[in-house]
């Protein structure tokens, strides 16, 4: 058996191959790679590495030869129409080249959501190959929220959004990671669904909490409107685009949108990382 890892020198491929390694023998992993000496260091744990262009139809076919299971991690790719192309070229590659099931990394209720149309239109085509499929339907990635500039919120004792009271069903990316690599290891996954999101969403009140408890200094969570938040980002370097659509997704936290809940990753994988520990994990970064 061969479990390819499409890729595998981003953040999730490079921590769902760590996860790999504990689970199945080296030689049973092939990460592919769009710039091979990015993934140098993935050949030096004794990995196969096999260069592949999601824009590069005859570039996949050859990644994708001899193996059994793929996990497709979705294009990072900001252009809707080129994403749907890309992730075509890799579902025709995988068909063509006789794999026997494809993992896909989409987004949680997708269904529900009208900025998943993308993963909506790959899941629809993975079906069309009649390849046993298995749908990681990944939520938020707590990094996203919790990273190492938390400190600039201790330090000003305040953490400033406008998501107001809404919960935030996020996951840490190494959650997600292992939960992938549990799929690709197990048998029982075929034709299935998982919604990979937390079952304990959080506020930007208990964050708060949690920062205070943690540092020992006293922060405190201030909501205002969504022109107030987009100001603010700007005013402190981010670029203006970016910055509406941060004071976007706290909009959608606030109407309660991010807060559903399934217990799918818990079954899965067995546990999930308080957003404490990812906390501290990011104060000391």
């Amino acid at each position: 058996m061969k479990i390819i890892v499409t890729g595998a020198t981003g953040q999730l491929g490079g921590l769902v191959i760590q996860h790999l390694l504990k689970k199945a023998p080296t030689n049973q992993i092939v990460a592919v790679a769009r710039n091979l000496e990015k993934a140098s260091d993935l050949a030096e744990f004794g990995i196969e590495v096999r260069q592949g262009d999601y824009n590069n139809p005859e570039s996949l076919h050859d990644a994708f030869v001899d193996g059994t299971k793929l996990l497709f991690i979705s294009s990072s790719e900001t252009d809707d129409p080129l994403r749907v192309v890309q992730h075509a070229n890799v579902v025709k590659a995988a068909r063509d080249a006789g794999i026997k099931q494809i993992a896909y990394t989409g987004f949680a209720f997708a269904e529900d959501n009208p900025f998943a149309l993308v993963h909506m239109a790959t899941e629809y085509a993975i079906r069309t190959t009649n390849i046993p499929y298995t749908f990681l339907r990944n939520g938020g990635y707590t990094e996203f929220f919790v990273n190492p500039s938390l400190k600039a919120n201790v330090e000003n004792g305040t953490i400033i959004t406008n998501a107001n009271k809404g919960k935030v069903n996020s996951v840490s990316r190494s959650d997600l990671a292992l939960a992938a690599a549990t799929v690709l290891t197990e048998d029982g996954h075929e034709n299935k669904e998982y919604n990979l999101v937390s079952n304990n969403p959080w506020s930007f009140d208990d964050l708060a909490e949690i920062l205070s408890e943690v540092s020992g200094k006293s922060v405190v969570h201030q909501s205002v409107s969504f022109e107030e938040e987009k100001n603010i980002l700007v005013r402190a370097g981010m670029p203006e685009s970016f910055a509406e659509t941060t004071a976007f997704i706290y909009t959608t936290i606030a109407e309660g949108k991010m807060a559903r809940t399934t217990d799918d990753l818990q079954k899965l994988i067995g546990f999930q990382t308080p957003i404490k520990e990812i906390v501290i994990k990011a104060l000391q970064g």
